[in-house]
């Protein structure tokens, strides 16, 4: 039967540690706590007291003083682990936590998810030839000896790192060891942490050298599990919901996040805000019930950075252009028609060539399948059609000996709009306004990622509206910039009225416009 011993380490909200010891231990855990050493000492010892009386509680012997990316850490993580292998020898895996961190499944799920592989759960990606630091020293870390901590003595940690690589001080990596790099939130069976813990016994040179080595609970027990466990019984992947910021920083939890947390095929979740007392309390119900079933997605993340995304689209700054081409050519009318249904927009732009015998390229700074002649290679890949989009579009008139041409671009490209209305040549928009149903934006929301079939119903509730919200925000930002010439097509209009828009934008007859905004299937889904 599967037992979890709960690994603690904590620092700081002792009525939180207490609370989460309470519920954790409630359906039959076991829970180590590390409080941070450098917490107040009063803190601590109202733990003690709150948990003196539940046997399912230990701590570790000694209290270790901790500090980001130093060895303290691991060191506090050692404590907390032999305390929980001698005072639980019924456990069977042995879970890292925070005390940011809550369950999101019942301790039920848990034990089964466990139960249903031989396996233990760590990130272990090779050091050096993958991506997963994203900035700052990467071999660094390894090869020099490190005494002092980047955040409260910064000038000396590089002082020292300078000094080290100027009299060639450079160590060697222990030669037996493939360093491996990853989350330090695991779960690992009960032989696993045996055996590491009696290799660590045994290996005082590892320790030496992880004792120096930076951020080593991003590398110390993901390099000894590697080393002692056969790959097949490793899953590289935590069972720890966390997710960060572009800015490098722990996204935090609050109590309307329940439904989106649940939804998630993780086990816990980190980080929970100290303040989001309501779903502490909600997850802490749920971990003790039973038979509770889950339908669980992969969309937290993808949702989160499309969410976030919308300040890198012109909320908060503009993307930069990279350069400014010549202009298209005076006499020359570039006709714009947006829509983000761009099932719409292409059917539209077919009936203008079938009807006016008007050039048109569909959505070509949007879409890299887009059919394009051949350009010379301009045409080649959207980085390079944006970046060259005026001598593109100059070369597109050239190539079809026209003054007059028809672009498809997306309403969310308002840079790119704004910069043809700079040119020279005569620029004219047409907005196609679409009716959007639910339905549609959950297709749309499968389409594009940020939902599955399996998203559970309330979650897309939540996200539906900020779809939909998008979506007209970018059409009142175009009305924002108040561009000349800039007409409107509706989904809700009649033939009559949009043709009207459509002579206009087209400079064609009434009876030409009437024929293409007739088209039966144009706002069809």
């Amino acid at each position: 039967m599967t037992q979890l011993a709960y690994v603690l380490l904590c620092h700081k909200d002792p009525e939180g540690i207490i609370a989460q010891a309470l519920r954790l231990t409630a359906a039959g855990d076991c829970i180590a706590i590390h409080f941070d050493a450098r917490a107040k000492p009063g803190d601590y010892a109202r733990i003690r007291v709150a948990l003196a009386d539940n046997p399912q509680v230990t701590f570790a012997r000694r209290r270790v003083k901790c500090g980001w990316g130093e060895w303290s850490l691991v060191a506090a993580t050692l404590q907390a682990l032999r305390a929980a292998v001698t005072a639980f020898p019924g456990a069977t895996h042995f879970y890292m936590l925070s005390g940011d961190c809550w369950p999101i499944k019942t301790a039920e799920h848990v034990r089964a998810r466990l139960e249903a592989e031989d396996a233990d759960y760590i990130e272990s990606f090779d050091f050096f030839a993958s991506d997963w630091i994203k900035t700052g020293i990467k071999e660094e870390r390894l090869i020099y000896r490190h005494w002092f901590n980047e955040r409260q003595r910064k000038a000396w940690f590089y002082r020292s790192m300078a000094l080290q690589r100027r009299l060639g001080l450079k160590r060697a990596i222990p030669a037996d060891l493939s360093i491996r790099i990853g989350s330090q939130w695991w779960c690992l069976r009960r032989q696993t942490v045996e055996a590491a813990l009696g290799f660590i016994d045994r290996r005082r040179d590892v320790l030496r050298f992880f004792r120096t080595t930076w951020i080593p609970d991003e590398t110390f027990f993901q390099t000894i599990v590697a080393h002692l466990v056969p790959e097949r019984e490793i899953r590289s992947r935590t069972l720890t919901f966390l997710m960060f910021t572009d800015y490098g920083m722990p996204v935090t939890f609050y109590d309307d996040h329940h439904d989106l947390l649940l939804a998630q095929e993780y086990l816990f979740a980190r980080k929970i805000s100290p303040d989001a007392r309501l779903l502490k309390e909600r997850l802490g119900v749920l971990y003790v019930a039973t038979g509770v079933a889950f339908q669980t997605t992969a969309d937290g993340r993808r949702q989160f950075e499309f969410l976030t995304a919308r300040g890198r689209a012109g909320r908060r700054f503009a993307p930069r252009f990279w350069e400014r081409e010549a202009s298209l050519g005076r006499g020359r009318t570039l006709l714009l028609v947006t829509c983000k249904k761009w099932h719409v927009a292409k059917r539209l732009v077919e009936r203008i060539r079938q009807v006016t015998n008007l050039p048109a390229v569909e959505y070509l700074f949007n879409e890299a399948a887009t059919p394009l002649p051949d350009l010379g290679g301009l045409e080649t890949g959207l980085e390079k059609r944006m970046r060259h989009r005026r001598a593109l579009v100059r070369m597109l008139f050239d190539t079809w000996e026209s003054d007059r041409l028809v672009l498809c671009v997306d309403p969310a490209s308002t840079d790119l709009i704004q910069d043809f209305y700079n040119d020279r040549a005569r620029v004219r928009l047409l907005e196609i306004d679409c009716e959007f149903s639910d339905e549609y934006l959950t297709g749309h929301a499968q389409r594009v990622g940020l939902a599955s079939a399996q998203t559970p119903p309330a979650a897309l509730a939540k996200l539906l509206p900020t779809i939909r919200y998008d979506v007209r925000f970018e059409s009142d930002r175009l009305r924002d910039l108040g561009l000349a010439e800039h007409r409107r097509m509706r989904e809700r209009s009649s033939v009559a009225e949009n043709a009207e828009a459509l002579a206009a934008f087209l400079d064609i007859p009434l009876a030409a416009a009437e024929e293409i905004a007739a088209t039966d299937y144009l706002f069809v889904d």
